[in-house]
């Protein structure tokens, strides 16, 4: 009897150990999705099942995007102090690009600081549960000089793509981008329902380049950023007709699981 329920035990164990094993980072949501067999979880009752709470995303100017979640944590991208709202972020994420997209000296009054580069040669590895929104990264290389400039040496892991789970909702944020990713940065993203895209062309990477990255990693929303340079038609232009564009007169977009587009919308808030 003991060896029979051993046995079963065992069985059990071994069910459950893919579907734990598709939550690496540990808890993600994004990633299990992404990576479980479509007939194991149908979408439409992923969808049904997904909580409904709107997540608020507000346009700070150059890449700061604030995201408020339905529990009351407040998180700006990208931060340096200088685009801002009219409160203190809880959590800020840095890219060390240049000073646009980072500070040293952030207000002491925000709890929670993330950079996206580590220390001593070690990439950053972040994956927080910080209220009711997991904060996770992928690392990038990043330019040394930040120019636009193929042959500048780049510097492993300097730059990090931020993912935030929240709401039932995978938001990505490139940060500051300077190649094309391959299939193990796409594995590790996972699944994006909204993305926040640079679109100058230039100082990050191409414009073709991240065309085909927005592309790719077919979110329903894209919010461009680095927005100083690039003509906004010249980006829809090249990533195609299948995504269509929202023109908005205000700097909030408030969204849930269940009001994302059926198709893929580029939507610009006002803001610069």
């Amino acid at each position: 009897m003991l060896r029979s329920l051993s046995v079963v035990i065992a069985v059990l164990g071994w069910l459950t150990a893919p579907a734990a094993a598709q939550e690496s980072p540990r808890g993600s949501e994004c990633l299990a999705m992404a990576n479980a067999p479509p007939r194991a979880t149908p979408v439409s009752l992923r969808r049904t099942a997904a909580k409904t709470d709107e997540v608020a995303i507000t346009y700070a100017g150059h890449s700061t995007y604030y995201i408020d979640t339905p529990g009351g944590v407040t998180i700006a991208t990208d931060y340096n102090g200088v685009y801002r709202l009219d409160r203190i972020p809880d959590v800020v994420t840095m890219n060390r690009a240049h000073s646009t997209h980072y500070t040293l000296f952030p207000d002491p009054r925000i709890a929670t600081v993330l950079h996206g580069w580590g220390e001593d040669g070690q990439p950053a590895r972040i994956n927080r549960r910080i209220g009711d929104v997991l904060i996770r990264n992928v690392t990038t290389d990043i330019r040394r000089y930040y120019s636009d400039d193929s042959s500048a040496e780049m510097i492993k892991d300097g730059n990090s793509i931020f993912i935030f789970e929240v709401a039932g909702l995978c938001i990505g944020h490139l940060g500051h981008l300077h190649h094309k990713l391959d299939e193990s940065h796409f594995a590790a993203i996972g699944r994006l329902d909204i993305v926040m895209v640079p679109i100058d062309g230039s100082y990050t990477m191409s414009l073709d380049g991240v065309s085909e990255i927005t592309k790719r990693l077919r979110a329903s929303v894209v919010l461009p950023m680095h927005r100083f340079m690039t003509p906004l038609s010249e980006f829809m232009r090249k990533i195609g007709q299948q995504f269509a564009i929202d023109v908005r007169t205000e700097r909030t977009l408030r969204i849930s699981l269940g009001t994302l587009p059926g198709t893929p919308t580029v939507i610009i808030l006002d803001g610069v």
